[in-house]
């Protein structure tokens, strides 16, 4: 007898019946070797041809079956027997008069198209491909190959698109994770045995990488749905080796994860594959619209969920994902918070630096909350504040109120977003230590204010240069018409500091406009008429002197100043369906002989009343009559200045003081002033008969409750912010220049977390003589210059490393006379970035090189040509287009400053 052999596949057995009817052979009868063995059907329809197939294990069962073979019928034998055994007799009725084998490669041959030939390393995966090529052969057949030979890749490419229901083209990653959402499509899948799909995912190993074999693991368990949530966690339970983890946890994790994945155990480059391409499909999915944001989210919380499962919810705060890694990672900002938190005076440098730190986390999350994002930021940046020396108190009322435009503002504007808090009870909890830190200076700074302002308002003290609300008319506004510019006055009811730091940027943004300072120094103010409320200090403002009324009185007041000029108040903006503007008012703006145009514009002041001033952020996207009013006034100089500002409610930590008026932030001097309160009398107090007192602590107030309030002698009331604009021209107005960063360092600028390499000494050959600096301008106003931007020198500006830079050959041979970057100007540059430790922030270059904020962009782009060599760049800037890097390695190579 002969050894046995495999059962017929049915679809073989057609294959092999289809290639015997198509050789035209006229004999009738056509043994296979076979397993006798049919549990198909027994007659086949092959065109128009009837083929009946019959088992034969026996010599007489195939005489049985030549026997009873019906007229026009052909015969398939099925048998295990050879020619000997069969004998000359039977082969004589045989198709070749021989027993023909089933040979899968051939049939392979036939259904691409009769190829010529077969890859031997196709035939070499197995005859398990020729037998699912076979048995999963598409209805219009497989795809014919590109040539004459069926490679491996081609047969192997179109069976698993096949088995699959995907594409050829998407058997990668990202196609595969896609594919595995759909538990349709992993049906045919799981029923294929286990050599097809062992061979199907080896095949996909070398097309999708190593995550196929986790993805095709999780398939066969029945956990395919849960591929990509699975993904997700298998970063986290098999992390990077500079990863630190819990590693117990973890353990614990991976082995309650693998039945997930059919028992596999995951080698941590098939978990960090697989990890990829999870968080790259969630990635994609958000970014295709609001439906992929939905299934992302939904695929995310399917995640957590099976992270609770197998208890390793401990672990989401290293995903940069998941909603959970988010608040994890939160509370662990906030936890550096707290311990950053000083209880003296000052914050300790450390603690700062690892609250930054732990902020950089909360930032690279990829689900992050953007606002509550930014609240941490504004957290950090309070850190920073409290981290820096609080200076003495301001000797005049013109320092305290600097101090307020450069510092106080800026913290204001953080600690609102501090104050409104975040919804985890935790993180809220640290905001609250903090924000309770930076109450203890900043009332400290109220009241020196107020103590200040009380003293020299009963004094009745010359301004000096002090700028006062009823003389921005006479000493700002008038020079500039004086220059034959047209003005654009826009008063911005309720205006205060911080407001004002947010309108600017948003403004100034795209460098359409450029901001203007006295002779290029530091941002100033001016300061409110008393009380701080809109009928004595607008009236004081539009008037030219101290005064109170309303809308009607400034009208009056301020045509007799400017017979030719035009208030508008709100009413008067207002324009009707499908116009930003009414058109008297775009008349005016573009009417030449109308010098002048003042705008009230009181969408602040509104807030205070039925909004929520301390969580918007003031822009011209939020105040939109500011970005409508510019757009028409671009050949104008915009000065946007303010009334008074305000101060928000502090909730349940306010305090409400009883007062005989119906005043919120002051009242009559009925009752002797507290120890929240000064009392202020003289000639700059509008109201109650010269003679008021005034709360400075924010927290007090004496009316019914509201949003916010004004009316107070603190520096967020009393000091009205002075901006200065021009459409891209910075010499606009003789005596003004282009403003440098109003920001302070502590705004833009980390705490380094070690202390910045210093530059060691390098031998020169030669040193160049530096150029001096030029004075400024003579300024155009009477307000007395506050500090022009002369190239400031930090620490150690120019170390020898500069020196010997301006003094080598090649560094002179490189500079440009078309484009002159002066000597000290460089020097500052490079010596910023090196005092920061080979990297600074471009507002931080413009503030500590005296560069005009609106300028160091180009300012930067000529410093890299100048110090690029062969194309090689010694100074670059990062992505985000905000932080600039000197390669210093790169920078003593290229300009030979080795020692020497």
């Amino acid at each position: 007898m002969s050894a046995p052999v495999a059962a017929a596949q049915p679809d073989a057995v057609r294959r092999k019946i289809e290639a015997w009817l198509a050789e035209n052979d006229r004999a009738e009868t056509i043994a296979l070797t076979a397993r006798p063995e049919w549990s198909a059907e027994p007659v086949l329809t092959i065109g128009d041809t009837p083929v009946r197939v019959v088992p034969c294990p026996t010599p007489l069962a195939a005489r049985a079956a030549l026997h009873d073979r019906s007229d026009g019928e052909r015969l398939v034998l099925l048998t295990e027997l050879t020619d000997s055994e069969l004998g000359d007799g039977l082969l004589a009725h045989l198709s070749k008069q021989t027993v023909r084998k089933i040979d899968p490669w051939d049939l392979v041959r036939q259904m691409f198209g009769g190829v010529n030939a077969l890859d031997p390393t196709l035939v070499r995966v197995g005859r398990w491909v020729a037998n699912a090529l076979t048995d999963h052969t598409p209805a219009d057949g497989w795809p014919a190959p590109p040539g004459a030979i069926l490679t491996r890749d081609h047969a192997l490419r179109s069976l698993t698109s096949e088995l699959l229901d995907l594409p050829p083209a998407e058997l990668d990653d990202s196609g595969l994770v896609q594919w595995s959402t759909d538990a349709r499509r992993q049906l045919r899948f799981t029923t294929l045995p286990d050599a097809v799909a062992d061979g199907i995912t080896t095949y996909l190993t070398g097309t999708a990488g190593r995550a196929a074999v986790p993805v095709m693991a999780a398939v066969r368990a029945g956990h395919g749905v849960d591929v990509i949530a699975l993904g997700l966690l298998a970063g986290l339970l098999w992390p990077a080796p500079t990863e630190k983890v819990a590693e117990v946890e973890a353990a614990v994790g991976r082995t309650r994860l693998e039945p997930r994945f059919g028992g596999l155990r995951l080698t941590s480059h098939q978990a960090k594959a697989l990890h990829e391409a999870a968080e790259a499909w969630v990635y994609r999915t958000v970014d295709s619209g609001p439906t992929g944001r939905d299934e992302a989210m939904r695929m995310l919380r399917r995640a957590e969920a099976i992270a609770a499962d197998v208890g390793i919810t401990g672990l989401l705060g290293a995903s940069a994902v998941l909603p959970s890694g988010f608040v994890q990672r939160l509370r662990a900002f906030a936890d550096a918070v707290r311990l950053a938190v000083p209880a003296g005076t000052t914050a300790l440098p450390a603690a700062v630096a690892r609250a930054q730190s732990a902020l950089a986390t909360v930032e690279a999350h990829r689900a992050a909350d953007p606002r509550r994002v930014e609240t941490a930021r504004m957290a950090v940046r309070l850190l920073r504040w409290l981290h820096t020396t609080d200076g003495p108190a301001p000797a005049t009322l013109l320092d305290a109120l600097h101090r307020q435009v450069r510092q106080d503002g800026w913290v204001d504007r953080a600690r609102l977003d501090v104050f409104t808090g975040d919804p985890d009870p935790q993180v809220a909890e640290a905001y609250r230590l903090l924000h309770r830190a930076v109450d203890v200076r900043r009332s400290r700074h109220d009241q020196q204010f107020a103590t200040l302002l009380a003293a020299a308002t009963s004094a009745e003290t010359e301004p000096g240069a002090l700028l006062r609300v009823e003389d921005v008319l006479d000493r700002v506004v008038q020079p500039v018409l004086d220059h034959g510019r047209r003005v654009l006055l826009l008063v911005m009811d309720g205006m205060g500091v911080a407001a004002a730091t947010e309108l600017a940027e948003s403004v100034t943004r795209t460098g359409a406009w450029v901001e203007l300072s006295l002779d290029g120094g530091p941002r100033t103010g001016a300061l409110a008429a008393l009380p701080t409320v809109t009928e004595a200090s607008r009236c004081s403002l539009l008037s030219g002197r101290i005064a109170a009324g309303r809308q009607q009185a400034e009208r009056k007041a301020f045509q007799e100043r400017f017979p030719t000029g035009r208030l508008l108040h709100k009413a008067a903006l207002r324009a009707g369906a499908g116009a930003a503007l009414d058109p008297e008012v775009l008349a005016a703006l573009d009417d030449p002989s109308i010098p002048l145009v003042a705008a009230v514009v009181n969408t602040i002041d509104d807030a205070l009343d039925r909004s929520e001033p301390g969580t918007t952020v003031w822009g011209d996207d939020t105040i939109t009559a500011v970005g409508d009013l510019l757009t028409s006034a671009a050949d104008r100089v915009v000065i946007l200045v303010s009334d008074h500002g305000h101060v928000v409610d502090r909730g349940p930590d306010g305090v409400t003081l009883p007062s005989g008026s119906g005043e919120n932030r002051w009242r009559p001097p009925t009752e002797a002033a507290g120890d929240s309160e000064v009392a202020v009398t003289g000639s700059r107090v509008a109201l109650g008969a010269g003679s008021i007192v005034l709360p400075w602590r924010e927290d007090v107030r004496y009316g019914p409750r509201k949003a916010g309030y004004h009316g107070g002698a603190s520096p967020a009331e009393a000091v009205i912010p002075l901006l200065v604009l021009s459409a891209g021209d910075d010499l606009a107005v003789p005596g003004w220049a282009g403003a440098p960063v109003a920001s302070p360092d502590w705004w833009r600028e980390p705490l380094p977390e070690t202390p910045p390499a210093s530059a060691h000494p390098t031998q020169a050959t030669r040193r160049r003589a530096r150029r001096p600096v030029e004075e400024p301008p003579t300024g155009l106003f009477d307000l007395a210059p506050t500090g022009a931007a002369a190239v400031s020198q930090p620490e150690h500006a120019a170390p020898d490393l500069v020196t010997a830079l301006l003094a080598s050959d090649r560094y002179a041979q490189r500079r440009d006379p078309r484009l002159p970057l002066a000597d000290e100007r460089v020097a500052a540059l490079l010596g910023t970035l090196i005092a920061s430790g080979d990297r600074a922030t471009l507002d931080t270059l413009a503030a500590r090189s005296g560069v005009p904020a609106h300028r160091i962009n180009g300012t930067v782009t000529a410093l890299r040509r100048l110090l690029q060599v062969e194309g090689y760049p010694v100074i670059t800037v990062d992505a985000d287009g905000r932080t600039v890097h000197l390669d210093r390695r790169l920078l003593i190579e290229q300009f030979e400053l080795e020692q020497r």
